[in-house]
């Protein structure tokens, strides 16, 4: 889908503008151009996982922020823009698809203190980064360690745990909840 001449010389006419720093040109140019960065969006976005949560619309949208924060260009021609624009889509995806794996790790690190805790052993890791935390822990508070140690290693329940360090039952579930 090819733009009509007349809308393409109104784009190189609104990059020179917007080049010039006339801000109305930007605004302007991306009401002409919002078609097309919308097909190449779309495009952008056919290669991206399913799941993914971004979509064409709002990655238009984060383009048109980063265009407006930038610094003055000088654009040589629509193709120019058109190819700038489907590049800094690109950083877009990865630098969303970057945060995305650095929440998933986050979320990865957070140790679930459920009664259960079947999640010990599910991964070789497991054993070590629970080590890490309980030998950090210790430094902090060596008491929420320890209740952490009966429970998680010996298996024994809140009221056990009272029992052995003589503290009550909504010490022990408040320090595990704490922990």
């Amino acid at each position: 889908m090819n733009p009509a001449p007349a809308v393409d010389a109104d784009i190189t006419l609104l990059l020179r503008q917007w080049s010039d720093g006339r801000d109305e040109a930007f605004r302007e140019l991306l009401s002409v151009a919002y078609g097309r960065l919308r097909l190449i969006a779309n495009a952008c976005m056919s290669h991206e996982r399913p799941d993914n949560t971004l979509q064409p619309t709002a990655l238009v949208g984060e383009l048109y922020l980063r265009l407006a924060g930038a610094k003055l260009a000088d654009w040589k021609d629509r193709e120019h823009f058109y190819s700038f624009c489907a590049r800094a889509m690109r950083w877009i995806l990865t630098d969303h698809a970057r945060a995305r794996a650095r929440e998933d790790r986050r979320i990865q690190r957070l140790l679930p203190l459920t009664p259960g805790i079947r999640w010990l052993g599910e991964r070789k890791e497991d054993a070590f980064d629970l080590d890490r935390a309980l030998s950090r822990l210790e430094e902090i508070d060596p008491r929420k360690a320890k209740i952490l140690e009966l429970r998680i290693y010996l298996g024994c329940t809140a009221e056990e745990t009272a029992g052995v360090l003589n503290l009550s039952k909504a010490t022990v579930d408040r320090d595990v909840r704490f922990a």
